[in-house]
C-alpha cells in the first residue's frame, strides 16, 4: 500500500481467526516478516464453512455488511470478487404473537420513528405507547446507556422486548436491557444526546440515510460460504511469504530486555519485532498478565454468550417454506430459537447447488441461557424441529442434520464498554510493538474485526489513526454485523 507506513523486523500475529489473518495480510504488505500462532488446529474462528447433504454450508457466520468496505475489499483482494453474493432476498419476518409477521421498516435497530412503523408487530397498547414519546420530558444518556432501558423509558417494554430485543439478539446473543447504545448503535445515541424525543431522532437518522444513500446491497455472502474468507485469505497470506502454525498455542508473552518480543508456544520459542494479539479476552488476558496488568484485569471483565447453529437439510419435494431469508423470534414470545435463516433462500449459490435439496438453520442460546445449551445435540435438533413446526408448518423428517457450538463464541458489550476499551487501549499503547485487535473491542460483525486489525497493523507503523477512528466511531452498524 503506497504512502503506508513500513512495519519492521518479525511480527508474530497470536490467533488466526479473520481478525489475526487480515493483521498478517496487511503486515505482508508493509513490509513485515509474519508468523501467525493458532491455538486450534484450524484457521477461520468463527467463519466455518461445511457440508451437509452435499450442499456447501456455513456453519458459522454466513454474511457480512457490505457497507462497510473492509470485509468485501479483503475478500476482492484474496481472489475471491467473483465469488461474492448479494442475498437473493432481503425480506424476513417475525414470529411473534402467534404468527409470523412481515419484519417492519422504517425503524433503527427497532426503534420506530412512528408507531405506525410497527402495526401489526405491537399491540394497540404498545402502538399507543409510542405516540407518547413527543409529550415525554427529555432522558439524559450520559456518557452511556443500556439500548432497551433508554427505549423503554421512552417508547415503552413492547418495543424492546418485541423487535429491539430480537434484532439485537441476532447480532450479540445478549440482552438489550444490558447491551451498551453508545457502542452498539452508536448512530442512535449520538442522536439522542441532542434530540428531546427518540421518535424524531431516528427520523433524523432516517433523514441523513435517505439523503447520503448509496446503492447495492446491504449484506454480502460468498459463492460456498462466507467459511471461505479466511481460507483464501490464510492461501494468500503464504503465498507471499508468511507463516502460519495451526494447533500452536502460545503460553508466554514477555518483552526482551534489549528490545522485542519473547513469545513461547510449547517447546517453540520466538523473537519477534512486534506481537499483535488478536486472540479472544480471556487468551488475551492471560497473554497480557505480564506485561500489562492493567489491560489484562479489564480484559477478564469481558463476558461472552454462547449459542448454537443447527443447520437442516430437507429434500425440497417435502418442505414447503414461505417466502423470504427467515425469521427472528422475540425472546419473550417463550419460543426455544431465537431465529431461523432459510439459506437455500437467502444464498442463490446453494439453491443452485442441489435444486432438490433445501437447507435451513436455527440459532438457540443466548447471554445467561445455559440450561438449553447443556443438552445433546440430537435434542436440540427436536427442538428446532417443533418451532419450525409452529412457525411454518414444516414437518417433513431432514435429511441431514448438525449442530455447531460456539460457546463463548460472541462477547458482550454492556454499558460501560467503550470505556473498557479506551482503558485497555491506552494501556497495551505504553508497550512499543504491541497491538490487540479482534471481536472484543470495536464490534462483532466480520468487518468490524477487520477494521481493528487494520488499525491494530497501523498502530504499528505509528500511524494511531485508525484506532482513534475506531474509538471514536465504533463499527457496529444500523443493521448489525453477523449472526442471523
Amino acid at each position: 500500500m503506497s504512502g503506508s507506513p513500513t512495519v519492521k523486523g518479525h511480527v508474530v500475529v497470536i490467533g488466526a481467526g479473520v481478525a489475526g489473518l487480515a493483521a498478517a495480510h496487511r503486515l505482508l504488505g508493509r513490509a513485515a516478516r509474519v508468523t501467525v500462532l493458532e491455538a486450534s488446529e484450524r484457521v477461520g474462528g468463527k467463519l466455518l464453512p461445511g457440508e451437509l447433504a452435499g450442499v456447501r454450508v456455513d456453519l458459522g457466520a454466513e454474511s457480512m455488511l457490505a457497507r462497510r468496505p473492509e470485509a468485501v475489499g479483503l475478500a476482492r483482494e484474496v481472489g475471491l470478487a467473483d465469488r461474492l453474493q448479494p442475498p437473493a432476498t432481503a425480506t424476513a419476518s417475525i414470529w411473534t404473537r402467534g404468527a409470523l409477521r412481515p419484519m417492519p421498516k422504517g425503524h433503527v435497530m427497532g426503534v420506530p420513528g412512528t408507531a405506525s412503523a410497527l402495526s401489526g408487530v405491537l399491540s394497540d397498547d404498545g402502538l399507543a405507547r409510542i405516540e407518547r414519546d413527543a409529550d415525554l420530558p427529555r432522558t439524559e444518556v450520559g456518557d452511556d446507556v443500556a439500548v432497551g432501558e433508554y427505549v423503554a423509558a421512552r417508547l415503552g417494554r413492547e418495543v424492546v422486548d418485541r423487535l429491539v430485543e430480537p434484532l439485537l439478539g441476532g447480532v450479540y446473543a445478549g440482552d438489550a436491557y444490558r447491551i451498551s447504545m453508545r457502542s452498539a448503535v452508536p448512530q442512535l445515541f449520538q442522536a439522542a444526546r441532542t434530540h428531546d424525543s427518540l421518535t424524531e431522532a431516528v427520523r433524523d437518522i432516517q433523514a441523513e440515510a435517505e439523503a447520503n444513500r448509496r446503492t447495492g446491497p446491504v449484506f454480502m455472502g460468498i459463492e460456498g460460504g462466507v467459511g471461505r474468507l479466511p481460507l483464501a485469505v490464510a492461501e494468500s497470506v503464504r503465498a507471499r511469504g508468511g507463516e502460519i502454525l495451526t494447533g500452536t498455542p502460545v503460553t508466554e508473552l514477555r518483552r526482551e530486555a534489549g528490545a522485542g518480543w519473547r513469545v513461547v508456544a510449547g517447546d517453540r520459542v520466538l523473537r519477534a519485532d512486534a506481537v499483535v494479539v488478536a486472540v479472544p479476552a480471556p487468551a488475551a488476558a492471560r497473554l497480557l498478565a505480564a506485561e500489562s496488568p492493567e489491560a489484562a484485569a479489564d480484559l477478564r471483565t469481558v463476558e461472552y454468550a454462547s449459542m448454537a447453529l443447527v443447520t437442516l437439510a430437507y429434500r425440497r419435494a417435502d418442505a414447503a417454506l414461505p417466502d423470504g431469508s427467515g425469521f427472528l423470534v422475540p425472546p419473550v414470545d417463550g419460543r426455544t430459537i431465537k431465529a431461523s435463516t432459510f439459506a437455500s433462500q437467502k444464498w442463490g449459490w446453494i439453491a443452485d447447488e442441489d435444486p432438490d435439496v433445501i437447507v435451513l438453520r436455527t440459532s438457540v442460546g443466548r447471554y445467561g441461557e445455559t440450561e438449553i445449551l447443556s443438552r445433546e445435540d440430537a435434542e436440540l435438533v427436536e427442538v428446532s424441529r417443533h418451532d419450525l413446526r409452529a412457525a411454518t408448518g414444516l414437518d417433513a423428517n431432514p435429511l441431514e442434520a448438525r449442530v455447531t457450538r460456539w460457546t463463548d463464541g460472541l462477547p458482550q458489550y454492556p454499558v460501560g464498554h467503550h470505556a473498557r476499551v479506551v482503558r485497555i487501549r491506552e494501556h497495551v499503547a505504553k508497550l512499543p510493538g504491541l497491538a490487540v485487535c479482534g471481536a472484543q473491542y470495536d464490534g462483532v460483525g466480520i468487518p468490524a474485526c477487520i477494521a481493528s486489525a487494520y488499525a491494530a497493523v497501523d498502530q504499528l507503523g505509528g500511524d494511531l489513526s485508525g484506532v482513534e477512528e475506531l474509538t471514536a466511531n465504533p463499527v457496529q452498524s444500523l443493521h448489525g454485523g453477523s449472526g442471523e
